[in-house]
């Protein structure tokens, strides 16, 4: 091939495509709703209420997400069911926002506020769990809302609801030591979790990223449908 033929060649429809990509995540709603989507499955409906969204603008939202292939749907009936279109989304997802939070000045001060909340700085990793829940003498409690927890939970994991937090807490075993989570990376309800179990006199940590961290190292979930 001559040095004229590699003149004709048009790398353009490539750049586009990747631009395609670049767009899915320019609206947060779009991100927001696959950080959801890593706890399983769900409808458009329970995805607007957990994103707080209306229901149209998440059904376009979701759409858009489909279009490049970052979820896929089932039917059932009438009603049709979102989830990521596979393990590599998620993996995705983590490098991106793990970039994010490196690499701009703004999104590292949005985090130090967040990481402000209580608990926020009583976080462990994956591995950390794992050898925890080894050793026998750990709770795991999952305080998202029981209808996530039916969606898909961690491995062990017992549901106890933030709402419900407080007036439970002496189902724990008192010598237990207690680890929470909740649904993501900025989700702090488990830090709010970790306070309260704190003042009521556990040894308690978070997972640092919750759902999200666990589905990003590989792990599966108990009770996913579908």
């Amino acid at each position: 091939m001559s040095d004229s033929s590699y003149d004709e060649l048009d790398d353009a429809g490539v750049y586009a495509q990747l631009a395609r990509l670049g767009k899915a995540l320019s609206n947060p709603l779009r991100i927001r709703l696959l950080d959801l989507l890593e706890q399983g499955e769900h409808t458009v409906e329970e995805l607007a209420v957990a994103a707080r969204a209306p229901v149209k603008n998440t059904s376009a939202q979701l759409q858009q997400l489909r279009a490049v292939q970052l979820v896929a749907t089932r039917r059932e009936g009438v009603r049709i069911h979102y989830r990521l279109a596979d393990p590599a989304v998620s993996g995705f997802l983590g490098s991106f926002e793990r970039f994010a939070g490196e690499r701009v000045a703004e999104m590292r001060s949005e985090l130090e506020q967040l990481y402000a909340q209580p608990g926020g700085m009583e976080r462990i990793g994956i591995a950390e769990l794992e050898r925890r829940m080894r050793d026998g003498q750990t709770v795991l409690v999952d305080v998202r809302p029981a209808e996530e927890f039916a969606k898909g939970h961690l491995p062990g994991a017992i549901s106890m609801p933030l709402e419900d937090l407080r007036r439970r807490i002496d189902e724990l075993p008192a010598d237990a030591a207690v680890v929470a989570y909740c649904e993501g990376p900025y989700c702090f309800g488990s830090g709010h979790a970790v306070a309260m179990l704190a003042e009521a006199g556990h040894d308690a940590v978070r997972i640092d990223g919750g759902v999200a961290s666990w589905v990003r190292a590989g792990r599966e979930l108990d009770g996913v449908a579908g």
